[in-house]
C-alpha cells in the first residue's frame, strides 16, 4: 500500500470534519473560537486520528464510523500542545512552522483556548453523532479510555513529571514513565478507541493494545532523536531545545545509537503484536515503520 497516500487521505478527511465540528470563528466569543481554530487547523500529521481510524479498520470496522471520536482526540492533543508551548511550561515561540497560540493571541486566550478544546472534545465524544455508528456499549468505554489517558494518570501526569524533571538526573524508570504517559498515553488511547469502534473482541483488543503501547513509546523516542539530528525546516520548530532545557530524553540518558536501537526494537514489537491480524491491519504496520523512520 501507498502509506503517504493513505495518510493524506485520512488527514484530509479529519481536517474536513474538524472544520465542521469546531465553533465558527465569528460566533461569540469570536477571539476565543478563532484561537481554537488557529491551533487545531495549523496542520500536523494527524497521527492520533489516523491511528484511531486505522485501528478501527484493523478490527474489521468502517473508519468513517470513528471520525467524530478521532476529531475529539485531535482537539485533546491540540489543547495539550497549546498549554505545553506556554511560557510557564516549554515557552515555545513556534509550532508547526508558525507562531504558537499564545504568541498570536496572548497567554490568557491561549490558556482558555486549550481549556475550551478539551471540553469541546468531550462534548463531541458524548454527542449522538459520535454514538450512532458505534457498536452497542462501545462509546461509554471509549470515553472512559480517552478521559483516563488524558488526565493525571496519563498525558497530564507525564507532563507534570516531565516539568519536575528538567535539569535533574533522571533514571530509566522515570524517563519511561514520562514518555509512556506524556506522549504514549494518547496514542494508546487512539488505538484502543479505534479497536472498540471497529467491534474488536477482547483478543483483538489485546493485540491492538500491545501495538499501541509500543508505537506510543517509539513515537516519543523518535521525537527525542529528531530534536538532536532533525531539520528545523521540516520539523517547523527549533531543534536542540531538549538539551538546552535539561529535558529527560533517550539520547541524553542512553546516547543516540541506543535510542535508535530501542526505537527499532519497539517497532518490531508493534509489528509482532499485529502478526495474528489479517491484511486489514496493514496500515497500522506501515505506520509503525513510518513512526520510527520519519524525518519530521
Amino acid at each position: 500500500m501507498d502509506l503517504q497516500a493513505y495518510l493524506k487521505e485520512k488527514a484530509e478527511r479529519i481536517n474536513l470534519a474538524l472544520d465542521k465540528f469546531l465553533p465558527d470563528g465569528e460566533i461569540m466569543p469570536p477571539n476565543l473560537h478563532q484561537a481554537m481554530r488557529y491551533s487545531v487547523m495549523a496542520g500536523g500529521k494527524r497521527i492520533r486520528p489516523v491511528l484511531m481510524m486505522a485501528a478501527c479498520e484493523a478490527a474489521g470496522g468502517d473508519a468513517e464510523a470513528v471520525v467524530p471520536a478521532a476529531c475529539a482526540m485531535e482537539m485533546i492533543h491540540t489543547y495539550s500542545l497549546i498549554h505545553d508551548d506556554l511560557p510557564a511550561m516549554d515557552n515555545d515561540d513556534f509550532r508547526r512552522g508558525r507562531p504558537t497560540c499564545h504568541k498570536e493571541y496572548g497567554e490568557a486566550l491561549a490558556i482558555l483556548a486549550g481549556d475550551a478544546l478539551l471540553t469541546e472534545a468531550f462534548v463531541l465524544l458524548a454527542s449522538p453523532e459520535t454514538a450512532c455508528h458505534l457498536p452497542h456499549g462501545a462509546l461509554r468505554r471509549i470515553i472512559h479510555i480517552v478521559a483516563r489517558h488524558a488526565g493525571s494518570f496519563g498525558m497530564v501526569g507525564g507532563q507534570a513529571v516531565d516539568i519536575e524533571s528538567e535539569g535533574q538526573d533522571v533514571d530509566a524508570p522515570t524517563l519511561h514513565y514520562i514518555h509512556t504517559h506524556k506522549t504514549g498515553a494518547l496514542i494508546l488511547a487512539s488505538v484502543q478507541a479505534g479497536a472498540l469502534a471497529g467491534g474488536a473482541d477482547e483478543t483483538v483488543f489485546g493485540h491492538l493494545t500491545r501495538y499501541g503501547e509500543a508505537v506510543g513509546l517509539a513515537f516519543q523516542i523518535a521525537d527525542d532523536i529528531l530534536d538532536v539530528v532533525g531539520d528545523e525546516k521540516l520539523l517547523g520548530k527549533k531543534v536542540g531545545v531538549d538539551e538546552a532545557r535539561g529535558k529527560a530524553t533517550y539520547p541524553a540518558l542512553f546516547g543516540l545509537p541506543e535510542a535508535r536501537r530501542r526505537a527499532t526494537e519497539l517497532r518490531d514489537m508493534a509489528l509482532a503484536a499485529l502478526a495474528p491480524l489479517p491484511a486489514g491491519a496493514d496500515p497500522l504496520r506501515q505506520i509503525a515503520r513510518y513512526i520510527v523512520d520519519r524525518t519530521s
